[in-house]
């Protein structure tokens, strides 16, 4: 009896290995990148052969299974359009259905990329009923990735399914990325799948490699998961259980929605999230990858424990880092919140502006969208003539506003560093300023403050976030 199921078992084993199947990324409803080789992967018998055949062109690919059982093929997709089939087979046959071609984005980052359109407990989202209610879409495609922190690059992420847009399936999907595709549907009128791999409360370096931190002697990576705690907070193991998994799925771009969990950092920050784009442009192979991202809004960080208070701790110098990284990544936008911010709540509300503010940046940027001015105004240059300060500023083509109001955040220094509220009149692009206590200014500040409303906008509504001409 003993041997009989010792036999049993080794050929369920066997039988279980030779099962052809694929990454937890390729279900039925799926939505794939227009007019591209896109790879399909997964698994099957050692060194089998893998058919792969695809309905939009009647072609079929073949992939060899290597000593492991692992297979990737690249498929050339159409243009957009649906829906159509994919057939894979090998020992078994496995059907792909209601496939669409059209747009993918990874939409990544921590709560506020996570925060579902029904809101947090205590905390909305402004407007989430209607847009809940108005969600039916047959070409918009949802794909979560689960929670899975990892000690070690993985395979394949958790299982999870490519899903309609409905209320059933919008109200606890990202609203951030929501709005964003919603976005591009009604503009772009082709099917539109959004892939959102979030944690709340992480922070970058969980979303990096190890190689991409070696040179961090402050960051320790860890070796074993005994005594690990908040793993979303741990450097590499989202990366590892939530990207790694993903890399190579056809995609257009990325946006991302992430720093609040970094904001004491601000110096690291401004090294690694550059670096971590670069990465994932090559993790994609393509150095031109689309990344559009959020600038974290005002908060006030020092009501959240530790209760960290003054210096370096004031969260505009996050936002600022954020900023200056515009000019290391190419490809790329930073969709500014300066006037969404909540002070008793680090999840604003208006959710709608901030996933809109994204589509802008990729409408202009990545789709040649030229009816508007997509981007916000941001500080461009700074001169001194006597005790006025003349700040310039790029991406406002019709100038700058304050729709009417008094510029009250906008601070000047001198030598002393100390900075005083200036008076701020905007003359078309630029902004003068000056203070009767600071006759030999050298620095300007704007909005730098944890918690502050934006007042600078740019013609197109679009605001303008903190920055600092110092380095203070």
């Amino acid at each position: 009896m003993k041997k009989i199921l010792t036999l049993l078992l080794l050929l369920a084993a066997v039988s279980l290995k030779a099962e052809v199947r694929l990454a937890a990324i390729f279900t039925d409803g799926m939505v794939l990148q227009q007019q591209k080789n896109v790879p399909i992967w997964g698994w099957a018998k050692p060194l089998s052969l893998v058919k792969v055949r695809t309905s939009w062109d009647n072609k079929t690919y073949q992939a060899k299974a290597d000593k492991d059982g692992s297979w990737r093929q690249e498929v050339q997709t159409a243009k957009a359009g649906g829906p159509y089939a994919i057939q894979i087979s090998a020992d078994e046959n496995i059907s792909l259905a209601d496939v669409w071609l059209g747009e993918v984005w990874l939409c990544a980052g921590q709560s506020n990329m996570e925060m579902p359109m029904k809101g947090y407990p205590a905390q909305p989202i402004m407007g989430s009923t209607e847009a809940i209610l108005d969600s039916e879409d047959q070409q918009l495609r949802l794909y979560t990735v689960p929670r899975n922190p990892q000690l070690k690059p993985s395979a394949d992420s958790k299982p999870s399914r490519w899903k309609v847009a409905s209320p059933s399936t919008v109200a606890n999907f990202s609203a951030t990325a929501y709005f964003f595709g919603k976005r591009l549907r009604q503009q772009l009128k082709v099917p539109v799948g959004l892939i959102v791999s979030s944690y709340g409360g992480s922070n970058v370096e969980a979303w990096m490699d190890a190689a991409w931190l070696a040179d961090q002697q402050d960051i320790k990576i860890p070796q074993q998961e005994e005594g690990l705690k908040d793993k979303n907070r741990v450097p590499t193991m989202l990366y590892n259980g939530m990207i790694h998994p993903l890399i190579g799925f056809g995609i257009k771009g990325i946006i991302w929605y992430q720093g609040e969990s970094n904001y004491e950092r601000p110096e690291a920050y401004e090294v690694l999230f550059p670096r971590m784009v670069t990465q994932y442009r090559k993790l994609w192979n393509d150095g031109q990858l689309p990344f559009y991202f959020t600038q974290i809004a005002p908060f006030d960080y020092a009501s959240l424990p530790p209760f960290l208070l003054g210096g370096k701790y004031n969260s505009a110098y996050l936002r600022d880092a954020q900023r200056k990284s515009l000019k290391h990544i190419p490809h790329s936008g930073m969709a500014v919140t300066l006037d969404l911010g909540e002070e008793n709540c680090i999840h604003p509300a208006r959710k709608k502006e901030g996933g809109e503010r994204l589509a802008l940046l990729a409408l202009g940027g990545s789709y040649g969208l030229e009816a508007v001015a997509y981007r916000s105004p941001s500080f461009d240059s700074l001169s001194i003539d006597g005790s006025t300060a003349t700040l310039r500023f790029q991406d406002a083509p019709l100038g700058l506003t304050a729709f009417g109001k008094e510029i009250t955040t906008l601070e000047i220094a001198g030598d002393n560093k100390v900075f005083y509220p200036a008076t701020a009149n905007i003359q078309g692009k630029t902004i003068v300023a000056s203070s009767p206590r600071v006759p030999h200014p050298v620095a300007v500040r704007y909005a730098f403050r944890d918690f502050v409303v934006g007042e600078i906008f740019g013609v197109n509504g679009l605001p303008v976030g903190s920055f600092r001409t110092d380095d203070w």
